[in-house]
Formats: structure tokens, sequence, C-alpha cells
């Protein structure tokens, strides 16, 4: 019979890393991430908080002031909707004047209640404004179309905000204008 070898079992491999110190127990951990529920002086955390939310208001506001893209509300951030501010602010539009008229128009109510005639102008002015945007938002629209080489890519939307934006006061409308006025703007 043939006698059969008995190799010797191999040696466990000593392993010279390790992390140098030994491993915490759960108790430890757990008290390391203990924190008081209630803070000790509630006056002073309620302070330093506040002027912590304060100063960071204080930066969200600046940063929507200079157009940030990061600050921006949803509706205007994007590359179209940089592109359609920029545009409306480098020119004079007809509805930066709607306010005035408005106030014209309800003064001229007081002083001659029976003339119920001036609503047809006003109506007119209403409507050319309006007219006046959707003129606007369409030559956007297809500017950015032809830059991006399709209308199916441009966003949707954009009209409204064309037209909302050209109906408020330059000095009013956030983000504030980025441009002067008669710059060319390039999408």
């Amino acid at each position: 019979m043939a006698k059969k070898t008995v190799e010797a079992p191999p040696e466990p491999e000593v392993l010279t890393g390790g992390k140098g110190r030994a491993t915490p127990s759960r108790r430890d951990r757990e008290a390391a991430n203990r924190r008081p529920i209630v803070v000790a002086d509630r006056k002073a955390a309620r302070r330093t908080s506040r002027s912590r939310e304060a100063e960071s208001r204080e930066r969200a506001r600046i940063g929507l002031a200079n157009g940030e893209e990061r600050y921006l509300p949803a509706r205007d951030k994007g590359p179209q909707r940089k592109f359609a501010r920029d545009w409306i602010d480098s020119q004079w539009t007809i509805g930066e004047f709607l306010i005035p008229v408005f106030v014209v128009f309800f003064v001229a109510t007081l002083v001659i209640p029976s003339a119920t005639w001036l609503f047809f102008p006003l109506y007119g002015y209403l409507a050319l404004t309006i007219v006046d945007g959707l003129v606007r938002a369409a030559v956007i629209r297809r500017r950015i179309a032809q830059k991006l080489g399709d209308r199916s890519k441009v966003e949707r939307g954009l009209n409204l905000y064309v037209v909302m934006r050209s109906a408020q006061f330059r000095n009013l409308r956030v983000p504030k204008a980025q441009v002067k006025r008669n710059t060319r703007v390039e999408f």
C-alpha cells in the first residue's frame, strides 16, 4: 500500500498593517455622538442660529441681485432664460410704462368720474403691451432655435417669461438687469 504523505498546514499570514489603535466599543462611539437635545444656553444658541440664517439670506439676496446662477429661483435658471433676460434688458419696452399709464388712468377716473371712454385707451395700451411682449418672445425663441438648430430644444414657458419681464419697470426686475441699454446680446 502506498504511504500517504501528510503535508503540514500552511502557516497563517501575519498582517503587519492596521490602524494602530483599538476598535472603539459601541458604548464609546454612541457617547461621542451624543449631544444634548436642548442646548444649555438656549438664548445664545438662538442668537447664533438667527445670525447664521441672516448671513445666509443676505448672501442669497446679493447673489440674486447680481444674477449668480446658484441663487436664482428655478424660473430664472438656465442659459436660455439668461439670454431672454439680457435681451429684454438691453432694450426699451412698451410694457415698462404700463404702471405709470395705470396711475394716470386712475387719477383721470377720479378727476372725471363720467369718463368711461378712458377704458378704451387703457385696454388698447394693455393689448399693445402684450403684443409687444409676444413679438419679443417670438424673436427670442427664433434666435435660440437658430443657435440650437431645433425649435423643440427651446424651453417651455419662455413666452410668458419674456412677456412678464418686458412688462416690468427695469429697476424692479428680479434678477436685476446685467446689461446696459442698447447693448448687443448674443446667445
